[in-house]
């Protein structure tokens, strides 16, 4: 373990923790944090001004980043009739109704992102104390409840990213890997930051984004300014 203490403590001293670095100097100091053998993944943690338990305040959203996530991601999709051929069609790993809601009551969750079809969604509630709590309930929103299942499995597979505000008003989401170039990295925040800025509620009051920090992996975080992540549109 001590090995591991002098490695990060080593990346510690690289990091000023008392100050918030424009957007394009966090990047480029995070790439110069990589230390791990494997190509690590990149977190934007977002602390938002709102109160999620008002109904207005639940920040919540799916985005396709440009660069992807850098992850294969494994898509089950819940369909009937040729809804479940344009499934497996599109590249979806798992398709199927009352077999696969048997399946995950088993345990067997082996998939990244469930989508459903709406008339299956009834098939979906009798396993939603299951899937809610794993994050992986379809919901219209981001997209994950609908007819046109190619498009939602092309979405996933390509890179599509789903956010939502927990109950302290934090958002975290992977969007990219070490390995991406500061152009993808850049190119991918200023996509879900876009998405977020839009969804301020009217009602929140005062500053909106309270604390905004990019880390990788087995990295500390660092501090980005958040006016300037305010300021993406």
């Amino acid at each position: 373990m001590a090995k591991v203490s002098k490695r990060y403590k080593a990346l510690l001293e690289k990091v000023d923790s008392s100050k918030e670095y424009a957007l394009n100097d966090a990047v480029a100091l995070l790439k110069d944090l990589k230390s791990a053998k494997f190509d690590e993944s990149i977190d934007l943690a977002l602390n938002l001004n709102v109160d999620p338990r008002h109904a207005d305040q639940m920040i919540r959203g799916a985005v396709v980043l440009p660069a992807g996530t850098g992850k294969t991601v494994r898509v089950a999709v819940m369909a009937k009739g040729t809804k479940m051929d344009d499934a497996k069609a599109a590249g979806a790993d798992i398709v199927g109704n009352d077999d696969l809601v048997e399946s995950i009551q088993a345990g067997n969750i082996d998939f990244d992102v469930l989508i459903a079809t709406p008339d299956t969604m009834g098939l979906v509630g009798k396993i939603g104390r299951i899937l809610g709590p794993k994050g992986l309930m379809p919901n219209p929103k981001t997209g994950t409840v609908t007819m046109d299942v190619t498009k939602a499995v092309s979405e996933a597979k390509g890179g599509k990213v789903t956010y939502r505000v927990d109950k302290k008003g934090n958002i975290h989401a992977g969007i990219g890997k070490a390995s991406f170039t500061q152009e993808q990295i850049l190119e991918n925040i200023t996509t879900i930051m876009s998405s977020v800025n839009k969804q301020k509620p009217a009602s929140a009051k005062g500053r909106f984004i309270i604390t905004a920090a990019l880390s990788l992996t087995m990295s500390p975080s660092v501090k980005v300014d958040t006016q300037e992540m305010i300021d993406i549109k």
